[in-house]
């Protein structure tokens, strides 16, 4: 009897287990029913982590319960730092609010980044769509031929600002090696540091994931424009034979171990967060959804065609991997931080151009000069502030015939302020 009375007990536990499985779905299934989902991404478009979060966002959504809407959002800003902050502190904690941040920016409050609002380890980590080795590049008309070069002669290399990777690992270089990297901020992406390499501007650029060389810089890359002169990952990479690795480097242990802080966290390359204190029963759906897309036929040949390699981590082991460089000493933390102190922060300087827009196409203008010259320029809705009469205005108000000052980058790249009458 008592036997029978343990067995109905533990099919009674299991039937219960079931149910809260059950009854989990059908409450995850009935809050995202009519919902959208927007998937930050915190760099302008045309890059990397917009490539990989577009991506995302034409799949996942079928793998979440009630298939919601999912949208991208581009929201830049100091390396991502801006979308991080919103997403810890702004964003709704319910699961309808996701972003893809650079992993630089994600550790910088442990480097000392006082505009960083957040703790790193609190995120919710749903995933992390590639392991990335970064690179540093230089362009072909640079004259620079391999990093030992910049032991003994000075370049210029092209960064957002300080807590972006860009600009982090070119000064850790510079601390640590004793390269004479001199680093321009203010630069609004990648994009935009590699359109001034071309220019002849800066002389180069770090944080180029090779997978986004591959692809979103495949011209570039296969044309020997540009070209990787130190590789950042975990490893080297099989693809960069000849290219030198950061660890090659190191004069001590102790320095491996900066290193690893500084340029070891480059290997969570996309991860997908969401803010802290996601209910545990979305937690779960928007990972196991996560993993679904990592393996869905239709997302792996877009990901093919599109040359961006997919090498994911789940939800689980993205956060090990976070909570392994969160744990590391704090006297690790401080030699790192001592090491980037950024100093002097030199911006990149604006261009100015002033005359009648002679032709509006989508977001690319013509500005045609009193001296007959024609400057193409773009605009953007979140990065051009501008007015008009001297009144603050949408980006729709510039129109053809308006007579206008622009500051812009430089020819055909973005113009961040717009003065018209």
């Amino acid at each position: 009897m008592s036997k029978l009375r343990h067995l109905r007990r533990i099919l009674f536990a299991a039937s219960a287990s079931l149910a809260c499985s059950m009854g989990a779905v059908a409450d995850v299934a009935d809050f995202y029913r009519g919902k959208t989902v927007t998937l930050l991404v915190g760099q302008l478009p045309g890059g990397g982590y917009d490539a990989y979060t577009r991506l995302l966002a034409r799949h996942i959504g079928r793998h979440i319960s009630s298939n919601p809407l999912v949208i991208v959002r581009n929201m830049p800003g100091a390396g991502s730092l801006v979308a991080a902050n919103h997403l810890y502190n702004v964003a709704p904690k319910d699961g309808t609010t996701l972003g893809v941040f650079a992993s630089s920016t994600l550790f910088s409050v442990k480097l000392g980044e006082d505009r960083a609002k957040f703790e790193t380890e609190k995120f919710t980590w749903i995933g992390n769509m590639d392991q990335t080795t970064g690179t540093c590049v230089v362009s072909a008309g640079s004259g620079i031929k391999s990093f030992d070069e910049l032991f003994s002669k000075s370049a210029i290399f092209g960064a957002e600002g300080p807590a972006s990777v860009n600009s982090i690992h070119p000064r850790g270089f510079n601390a640590l090696f004793g390269t004479r990297i001199q680093i321009v901020n203010g630069y609004p992406g990648s994009t935009q540091v590699l359109l001034a390499m071309i220019r002849g501007e800066v002389q180069g650029g770090c944080g180029f994931a090779l997978s986004s060389l591959k692809s979103t810089r495949r011209h570039d890359w296969e044309s020997g424009n540009i070209k990787a002169i130190i590789q950042t990952g975990l490893d080297k990479h099989d693809e960069l034979k000849g290219v030198p690795h950061i660890y090659d480097f190191a004069k001590s242990e102790d320095d491996k171990k900066v290193m690893h802080v500084i340029y070891g966290t480059h290997a969570l390359g996309r991860p997908l967060v969401a803010p802290p204190q996601l209910p545990a029963d979305r937690t779960k759906a928007l990972r196991d959804a996560f993993n679904a897309s990592m393996k869905d036929p239709e997302l792996l040949a877009e990901a093919q065609k599109t040359q961006l390699p997919i090498e994911p981590w789940t939800g689980e082991q993205t956060e090990k991997v976070v909570a392994q460089f969160a744990s590391y000493p704090k006297a690790i933390y401080e030699r790192a931080e001592k090491f980037l102190h950024a100093g002097e922060v030199v911006n990149v300087k604006l261009k100015e151009v002033e005359g009648s827009v002679s032709s509006v196409s989508n977001r690319l203008l013509t500005v045609d000069t009193e001296g007959g010259k024609s400057v193409k320029l773009r605009v953007s809705p979140d990065q051009t502030t501008v007015t008009v009469a001297g009144t603050k205005s949408e980006m729709s108000a510039i129109k053809q015939g308006m007579t206008c000052r622009f500051e812009y980058f430089g020819e055909d790249d973005l113009a961040p302020k717009a003065d018209c009458k």
